[in-house]
């Protein structure tokens, strides 16, 4: 069986119940969910061997997130324990056209005092084909920047396909300057196969903007493809690893309605998927996740078919703004029948 690792930090969500905001609560509902954790979940439910590597504090609330795995089929058995404490972050939901907050606290949290040479790569990558990392997890501290590099080199050293979510967050990047952060993720992406990205994170991380784009000639449309044309090009010339780049594309019409599609580039051909407009969101946040969890699955069934790995992955993203909490719980079978056409929502008997 094909097996799959991510790496990241898994984090304790708590949100006002409903629509509530801050400060309106008196209680919190509690989920657990991360960037590397969500993609792990989404493999497990369609039934990829997949281990998830962090650092938790042995305390009663991070064997929560421990159980939180276990019941999605996530492995854990070289998760490391240590430190003080798990991250936290705090949702607040938007509704309409009042946007979602989030506000983050998880300074000193255990993950983010990893270091190299605490993870045993060498056995965690024992038959394992895909690695995927997030630009989050260096975001979070320097040490946690060096035991991802750890973890790259040694994947790429044994032919494993890297994958990143590039994910830039501006209230992370705390501990650097603009120019060290584009070193620390220039030398990750130098490692990297599969890129989930944006022009916008291609500016923050390397300093590439597009090229050579003449916005007189061109419709809104034509720009937008041009300018990722040439920021892909630009991306995959310095960093020759990168065989396929992938960009999600959301139009948020409000809070609860979105409009959602990606592309994929190789280099060669640019493939675009179907637009799905998505009205009365449940939680927008995982999309991103069940996007590059679907894709990873699509892609480890048939490299070559990148149109229905596009397609498998964006309508994994749609359905999981139907679930709440970070991780999408659904089957192949669910996203097949969309991608099928089937959005009725009718019972299934």
């Amino acid at each position: 069986m094909k097996k799959v690792v991510t790496f990241g930090e898994i984090l304790l969500r708590l949100s006002p119940p409903g629509y509530l905001r801050f400060s309106q609560a008196n209680s919190f509902d509690v989920q657990f969910g991360g960037g590397e954790a969500n993609a792990a979940v989404s493999l497990a439910n369609y039934g990829i061997s997949v281990d998830f590597i962090t650092r938790i504090p042995d305390n009663d609330i991070a064997q929560c997130a421990l159980m939180e795995m276990h019941k999605r089929g996530v492995g854990t058995n070289n998760i490391i324990l240590g430190g003080d404490r798990l991250g936290i972050y705090f949702l607040e939901n938007g509704a309409v056209s009042r946007g979602s907050k989030v506000v983050y606290d998880r300074e000193n949290s255990s993950m983010s005092e990893i270091k190299p040479g605490m993870v045993n790569w060498d056995n965690v990558f024992e038959g394992v084909e895909w690695f995927h990392w997030c630009g989050i997890t260096p975001a979070i501290s320097k040490s946690a920047a060096e035991a991802c590099l750890e973890a790259v080199k040694v994947a790429a050293q044994k032919g494993i396909t890297i994958s990143t979510d590039f994910n830039y967050r501006a209230k992370l990047w705390k501990y650097c300057d603009h120019e060290e952060r584009q070193g620390i993720m220039s030398e990750l992406t130098s490692y990297s196969n599969i890129i989930l990205g944006s022009e916008y994170d291609a500016k923050m991380f390397f300093n590439i903007l597009p090229e050579d784009v003449d916005e007189e000639l061109l419709n809104k449309e034509e720009k937008e493809r041009k300018e990722f044309l040439s920021v892909c090009d630009q991306t995959m010339e310095r960093f020759p690893s990168i065989k396929k780049f992938i960009k999600t594309k959301r139009e948020s019409v409000s809070a609860s309605h979105n409009n959602l599609e990606a592309i994929l580039y190789e280099g060669k051909q640019l493939y675009q998927s179907p637009k799905y407009e998505i009205t009365d969101i449940v939680d927008r946040v995982g999309g991103g996740d069940a996007f590059i969890g679907a894709l990873i699955y699509a892609l480890l069934k048939d490299e070559k078919d990148n149109q229905r790995a596009l397609n498998f992955a964006i309508a994994a993203s749609c359905l999981k703004h139907t679930i709440k909490g970070d991780a999408n719980l659904v089957t192949v079978e669910e996203v097949e029948r969309l991608m099928d056409g089937d959005a009725s929502g009718r019972v299934s008997r």
